[in-house]
């Protein structure tokens, strides 16, 4: 692995390469006229936010999204110059951040407009993209009304620029297009009663982007699929690219141990040996994100698939060896190992949950390891 800067044998490999091809296809598919954005939320979806954004930049992304200004302010602080759209509710107090960060923000409330101009004061006008509900239920404007009366505040008020307006769909991961057909026809209405339509318009997400071109408007949003991820499994068949997942989870034996038959291991005592067995133990637990639930999982060693012995620990985990290997040996948690595989998804259905939502919960104790070109680019250990 080269120059280690964390300091156990466990870590996240981020391939750069993947992000790339998976950016630039969507790119290569897409109007000439419709901007990029790269979703890189949740650091990148817990890939490493700028490692990410710039890698989706050099593949065609034109814009950066996150969900939080803390988010952007971070991608500004590490370098990136791209715009940035907050795509969550902010504060109309830190709406001078905005300004002095040059980040774009997301508002759905007129009352918000209002407060947020008294902290403002003669800096350059920041920029602001209206959000529509249409059928998500979480946060924007339903109605003609409601949009009118933040468009009327907004230009009203040179302090701010109306440079957008999006929505975001609930189904379009879903075979049935009725709700998402739904969705769009009301944003279409909302859209054409601007007084004036903004210069962006964006609505897909990665579901609707890769399926649903009458979806982009001049604007679409790549996210999971940006990792290599499919939205669903119900759509993968509709890709009109492969996808190559970016994570891989590796960690090393620590300790090689051979156990008697009867013999007990971890908190409950729940695994006996059966016979005369070879029990390896890795250094990483659900501390790190590799929760209790995963319990029985396989993992890859030495090219072959073996379970997790017993109840994974906070920051230990046992598994049972095919035999004796020396310390050292790695083992694979997600991603290739010879012929084998492991996937996210393989993980998502074992927890009986998505795909998003495992690369977003290994914590920041796991280093990422960002792989470009098959080498080590960089290092990142989150307790530094």
């Amino acid at each position: 692995m080269g120059i280690q800067h964390f300091y156990r044998d466990t870590w996240a490999e981020i391939n750069l390469d993947n992000i790339y091809y998976n950016v630039e296809s969507l790119k290569n598919i897409l109007p000439e006229n419709v901007a990029l954005f790269a979703v890189v939320k949740a650091n990148a979806y817990g890939h490493g936010d700028i490692q990410v954004a710039r890698t989706a930049v050099r593949a065609g992304a034109s814009y950066i999204a996150v969900a939080l200004m803390d988010e952007a302010v971070a991608l500004r602080q590490k370098g990136l110059q791209e715009p940035v759209l907050v795509l969550g509710a902010s504060r109309p107090e830190d709406v001078s951040l905005a300004a002095e960060y040059d980040i774009t923000l997301t508002v759905f409330q007129k009352e918000w407009i209002v407060k947020a101009k008294e902290y403002l004061n003669d800096s350059k006008p920041v920029k602001l993209h209206i959000k529509v509900d249409s059928g998500m239920g979480r946060i924007g404007v339903k109605t003609k009304q409601e949009l009118r009366e933040v468009e009327e505040a907004i230009r009203e008020n040179a302090c701010f620029y109306l440079e957008g307006v999006f929505t975001h769909f609930a189904t379009a991961d879903q075979v049935d297009r009725t709700y998402y057909k739904k969705q769009l026809a009301l944003f279409k209405e909302l859209v054409d009663s601007f007084e004036e339509r903004p210069e962006l318009v964006h609505s897909s997400n990665s579901a609707a982007s890769l399926r649903y071109p009458e979806s982009y408007f001049n604007g679409a949003r790549l996210g999971i699929s940006m990792y290599g991820l499919s939205p669903s499994k119900e759509i993968e068949v509709e890709l009109p690219y492969p996808l190559k997942e970016a994570f891989s989870l590796r960690t090393k034996l620590v300790h090689v141990k051979e156990v008697e038959p009867g013999d007990k291991v971890g908190y409950g005592a729940t695994y006996e040996a059966k016979a005369k067995e070879w029990i390896g133990t890795l250094p990483i637990g659900y501390a790190d994100g590799w929760i209790r639930k995963l319990s029985g999982q396989e993992v890859l060693v030495d090219g072959k698939r073996v379970p997790i012995a017993g109840r994974i620990c906070m920051d230990q985990t046992m598994i049972k060896l095919p035999y004796q290997l020396p310390l050292g040996t790695e083992v694979t948690l997600i991603g290739n190992q010879g012929d084998e595989f492991i996937s996210v998804n393989e993980i998502a259905e074992t927890l009986e949950t998505i795909n998003y939502e495992i690369v977003c919960m290994m914590s920041n104790r796991v280093p990422r390891v960002f792989i470009q070109d098959d080498k080590i680019v960089e290092v990142v250990n989150g307790l530094f």
